[in-house]
């Protein structure tokens, strides 16, 4: 089995029984990733993979920390020894860092899992953030606005998202520019 067919297989089975608004979500990701092929190359099926992947971290089987990255991350490192990129990238998705700092988990964070490339941060940021919970494409503003009325505007997720708001703009422009370069130097 290959690495996203295992990967799918494994958000699958944690995610779409007990949180089945979050396996739409993951797999909505997954589909981001894969629009995203024309300019992730050799490293579109790991991009694949950890966007099917990236909150499995909520899974109550998973869930001991309460921070889903942290939780997943680890789970995928020490438990199905998945391919290390892909375990950088689930911890440190979507601004995970700002977060963590919020709950007071960065130390850990930053402890055990290195960044990975920053062009890839920015894609599974797109991705992730260009998807409602329900699998549908959106845009970062309004992605970003349904987070904070799902969470409550004083809650710790809201304050990390608004936070986090400018990096992911920042992100999800950087990606759509390198996919209009990539569209404009394909051939007619």
């Amino acid at each position: 089995m290959g690495l996203t067919e295992r990967a799918y297989a494994l958000s699958e089975s944690l995610l779409s029984e007990p949180l089945p608004r979050r396996w739409a979500h993951s797999q909505g990701v997954a589909q981001r990733a894969r629009s995203l092929r024309s300019i992730l190359g050799a490293d579109a099926d790991l991009m694949e993979a950890a966007a099917v992947l990236h909150d499995i971290g909520y899974s109550p089987r998973l869930a001991t920390t309460g921070f889903h990255p942290l939780d997943g991350a680890r789970f995928l490192r020490d438990q199905e020894g998945v391919d290390e990129r892909v375990v950088r990238l689930v911890a440190h998705h979507s601004c995970a860092l700002l977060e963590a700092e919020e709950r007071g988990l960065r130390e850990e964070l930053e402890g055990e899992f290195e960044l990975e490339r920053p062009d890839l941060v920015d894609a599974l940021i797109f991705c992730d953030m260009t998807t409602t919970p329900d699998g549908a494409c959106t845009t970062p503003a309004e992605r970003l606005d349904e987070i904070v009325q799902r969470y409550g505007p004083d809650t710790l997720v809201s304050r990390f998202i608004q936070r986090a708001a400018p990096e992911i703009h920042s992100a999800t422009a950087r990606v759509e520019q390198r996919l209009s370069r990539a569209s404009a130097a394909q051939p007619i």
